[in-house]
């Protein structure tokens, strides 16, 4: 689940030292400061379509977010999907959904509908993907996922989605997506204790040479999600991905208002 780190300058936000740079919010925020990003991922609800046109004419490309794998109490649609979910996720406190069941597929379907007609967006950002791979709770439903999204492709062809995780069905998913985003490559917070920290380095390096060969096997696009609390631990972070060249956010874990670091 899910800011690029950013300076305030002046009159907007813009983010320094990454060409390719990308912007994770989930919180309220104004429209009128975010500059100059490639990729803004924002929760629709806080935003008009006149909001979105306003980031639209300042960055490359706008998204909201959705989950395809679980929906939590506060959504909006939660009471209409409820008796059809599948289990808990105590760490989010969200509930997994059903892609096989009909009502669940076509309510997700009416908000891509409502992300493009509705608010103006140029696409979404797919949370949760991974449920359907090999180590989540649904990976029997991952011919469901792949139905859908060919649905939403079919009918919204220009809509641009940026998946997060599932690098374990990128076979399946590729040919409908724009990019896909990775959390926690260089860092690994920890949900017991709250505490931000690097990933042990072996497995970050083997991280990478996995993604690395994920880009040149299916030509998608890398977006690396790190999360971090303090200047110290997002410098070793950035010495870190850096390397890569792949464009990357680095923020706090609950990403509801631009990074502040101690």
């Amino acid at each position: 689940m899910m800011m690029v780190f950013s300076f305030l300058l002046g009159s907007g936000i813009k983010a320094q030292d990454q060409k390719n740079d990308v912007l994770f919010c989930y919180g309220d925020f104004y429209p009128e400061q975010i500059k100059n990003y490639s990729v803004v991922v924002l929760e629709g609800l806080h935003f008009s379509k006149k909001d979105i046109q306003i980031l639209k004419e300042n960055n490359e490309t706008v998204l909201g977010y959705i989950s395809l794998g679980e929906v939590n109490k506060d959504a909006a649609y939660y009471d209409s999907l409820k008796e059809f979910t599948l289990g808990k996720n105590e760490i989010w406190d969200s509930y997994i959904l059903d892609l096989e069941n009909k009502q669940t597929f076509n309510k997700l379907l009416d908000l891509f509908e409502e992300a493009m007609i509705t608010k103006g967006l140029d696409g979404l950002f797919l949370d949760n993907v991974d449920n359907y791979g090999p180590y989540g709770p649904t990976p029997e439903k991952k011919p469901a996922l792949v139905n859908f999204l060919s649905k939403v492709k079919e009918r919204y062809p220009e809509m641009y989605l940026l998946q997060n995780a599932g690098v374990f069905i990128i076979e399946d998913t590729h040919r409908y997506i724009d990019g896909i985003a990775i959390e926690s490559v260089a860092t690994n917070y920890n949900f017991t204790t709250h505490n931000y920290r690097l990933r042990n380095k072996k497995e970050f390096e083997e991280q990478v040479q996995h993604l690395k060969a994920i880009e040149e096997e299916y030509d998608v696009p890398i977006i690396l999600i790190e999360y971090a609390d303090t200047h110290r631990l997002r410098d070793k972070v950035l010495d870190r991905i850096k390397p890569s060249g792949w464009s990357y956010f680095i923020g706090q874990i609950k990403l509801q208002k631009i990074p502040v670091f101690n």
